[in-house]
């Protein structure tokens, strides 16, 4: 018999998390690493608890999440919002906390685009008067 899972996408800048919440006793694997070998920040970890905490879901899920792109900031705010969305699935009466704490909005704030004629997206080359 297949187990039940609940499936979100997290995403933030750069990095895209694929995420899966299953029953279980609360263990989180990141790339098939343990999220404290993963993710080397105490804050960070907390950060991708925040939505398992509002919901007070913490041991009931085992969280298994795929990331890639960007850096530790990054996808731990992608997996934060991918471990929302998949509650969601779970109850959809989660909604209204997960909303007030914040965690449903994607971070829309991105890298800006390298412009031609600058060094950056903003940096222009050096002026010299002479």
């Amino acid at each position: 018999m297949a187990q039940v899972q609940y499936i979100g996408t997290g995403r933030r800048k750069s990095s895209v998390a694929r995420v899966r919440l299953v029953p279980g006793e609360g263990r989180i694997t990141i790339n098939g690493r343990d999220v404290e070998n993963y993710i080397p920040f105490a804050a960070l970890r907390e950060v991708i608890k925040q939505p398992l905490n509002v919901t007070e879901t913490l041991g009931a899920y085992d969280v298994h999440v795929n990331v890639n792109g960007g850096g530790y900031t990054g996808q731990a705010g992608a997996i934060r919002h991918g471990i929302a969305r998949a509650l969601l699935q779970v109850d959809p009466e989660y909604r209204p906390g997960l909303k007030r704490a914040g965690l449903l909005t994607r971070d829309p704030r991105m890298k800006e685009r390298k412009k031609y004629g600058l060094k950056g997206a903003r940096r222009a080359p050096q002026f010299s008067k002479r």
